[in-house]
């Protein structure tokens, strides 16, 4: 038995591409926690109610109900590297105006909610390719790293944005945030356009957007490993939302605090971030992933407790230490769940549907605990929040989060080519094709077959089959009939390209139980032509 390939926490920044976008993102996110303070402090300023304080944070996570599955989509089927060059470039110019409108002093509520949503279009947009684009950069053995360097970087903008906000917000107003954090995008588009990338090579069409969407949305819907990540990251985010989403208001109307201390607060939050991201590699060994992510949970359900009662900002501040650990630690490890668990042909589809559940949850709990805040008081809604998180914990129960081997996801290419008599040019959009599969199984397997065919079932889904089935012959019981339908015979094709070999291993499993010396029976249907 070999050992385990042992790679350092700073490994993936010999990858020349990776070390220069992860550098600029890092830049690029200093600039949006400056302009996450800004904004919360704007609104602070020009209105008092806690719904609408609450609202900035609904502003910018609530695009991605609509448009995280195209993006992801997007992300699959075009060039990622141009396509990530515009979204930067819309966001830059969204930052730039919001800048401008403040320092002339003709912002209003209104036009600040639609700047942040302007906003959060581009990080809907942006996300799930970005995402993705992990995979491409680095090797699959430092992929981990990868992840957990990325978060890193997140978060030591996290600690340096906010007081470097905090500091121009006093000496400057909110409007220099904005302007900075537009600047900060072209650190990105720099390096994006010297990027030279190789795109994969493909010998079929790229797919078309509404059939992409569709194919992912049926691979989240049969993939047990990402529903139980999508889970779990439900049960902690809707509730952890609380915190962060009424934080400004906490400072503002119950410390009586400044912009620079509630920069303190977010920056001790991404310091807490990092020194988390740089214990868990000693932590990963000693205690396994679910307990991991339930262990942070309780630690976070007590900070917002803190933040419930606390009222001295040098008290909070090792509380807000001690948040920033605990949320590094559930998003690291939710992240390299989502991305370890899904093929690289639907990765950025997959980690869209992530990524949606993750804003969604940020976006519904910050209305929630705003609108619990604004008719009763931010400690019920602060208790609501946490008493939330607490109940979220026992999920760890039934959805364990994956851990999957790279190899394991990598195409098995096991299946022949079927073959199609006619002109492949003239019947590639022709379909349903109907794919059809005999098996002769004894008596005594049956119930064991029939338990294999489940895992079938699920693994033709998630590659792109719309329906499917398994029917028992009258006259002849050993004889059963799989049947799946695929949309055309270009997504048929496709089909063949995604099955994985941990897949193959599940059809082994099933096709085990055939008699032998007796051969499954394939054919393929295509749905009748009119003239």
């Amino acid at each position: 038995m070999t050992s385990p390939t042992i790679t350092s926490a700073w490994s993936p920044l010999g990858y020349k591409t990776f070390r220069w976008l992860w550098l600029a993102s890092i830049a690029s996110n200093i600039g949006t926690w400056m302009h996450e303070v800004g904004a919360g402090w704007l609104m602070t300023s020009l209105s008092a109610s806690p719904m609408n304080v609450a609202l900035v944070q609904v502003a910018g996570s609530a695009p991605m109900f609509f448009l995280a599955l195209p993006a992801g989509a997007l992300a699959d089927i075009v060039d990622r590297r141009r396509y990530l060059l515009r979204v930067q470039m819309w966001m830059a110019i969204v930052a730039m105006v919001l800048a401008l409108l403040t320092l002339s002093g003709q912002i209003t509520v209104g036009l600040l909610l639609v700047l942040t949503l302007g906003m959060g279009i581009g990080t809907a947009l942006m996300m799930p390719a970005w995402s993705a684009l992990t995979p491409e950069l680095v090797g699959k053995a430092d992929l981990p790293a990868a992840i957990a360097l990325s978060s890193v970087g997140v978060n030591v903008a996290r600690a340096i944005g906010p007081a470097i906000a905090g500091v121009l917000v006093s000496l400057s107003g909110p409007w220099a945030t904005f302007a900075l954090n537009a600047l900060s995008f072209f650190a990105v588009i720099a390096v994006l356009w010297l990027w030279h990338r190789e795109a994969p090579p493909t010998v079929l069409p790229a797919e078309r957007l509404a059939g992409a969407i569709r194919a992912g949305w049926r691979h989240t819907r049969a993939s047990k490993p990402l529903q139980a990540v999508m889970v779990r990251a439900l049960a902690f985010f809707l509730g952890a939302s609380g915190g962060m989403s009424l934080l400004p208001l906490i400072v503002r109307s119950e410390l009586h605090g400044s912009a620079a201390d509630f920069g303190l607060l977010l920056g001790s939050v991404g310091v807490g971030a990092v020194a988390g991201a740089m214990l868990l590699p000693r932590l990963r060994p000693l205690i396994q992933l679910d307990w991991l992510v339930a262990l942070a949970s309780l630690v976070y359900s007590l900070v917002i407790l803190a933040l419930a009662f606390v009222r001295d900002l040098y008290l909070l501040v090792p509380v807000m230490l001690l948040s920033g650990a605990a949320w590094i630690a559930v998003l690291s490890s939710l992240q390299v769940a989502a991305q370890t668990s899904v093929p690289a042909w639907v990765r950025a589809r997959a980690l869209s549907v992530y990524i949606l559940v993750f804003f969604g949850s940020m976006a519904c709990g910050g209305l929630l605990w705003g609108f619990v805040a604004s008719h009763s008081s931010i400690s019920l809604a602060l208790c609501g929040a946490a008493t939330f998180l607490l109940l979220g914990i026992p999920t760890m129960v039934r959805f364990k989060l994956p851990v999957t081997d790279a190899e394991d996801l990598a195409p098995s290419l096991h299946w022949p080519v079927p073959i199609l008599t006619e002109s492949y040019e003239d019947n590639q959009d022709r379909g349903p094709v109907m794919v059809t599969l005999e098996y002769d199984i004894a008596g005594e397997h049956w119930p064991a077959f029939l338990a294999a065919m489940a895992d079938v079932q699920r693994m033709r889904q998630r590659n792109g089959s719309f329906s499917w089935g398994l029917v028992q012959d009258t006259e002849n019981p050993r004889r059963w009939l799989e049947f799946f339908f695929d949309e055309s015979w270009l997504e048929h094709l496709r089909h063949h390209g995604r099955v994985t070999r941990a897949e193959q291993r599940i059809e082994a499993q099933a096709r085990k139980f055939q008699s032998a010396n007796i051969a499954i029976q394939i054919r393929h249907l295509l749905a009748g032509q009119a003239d």
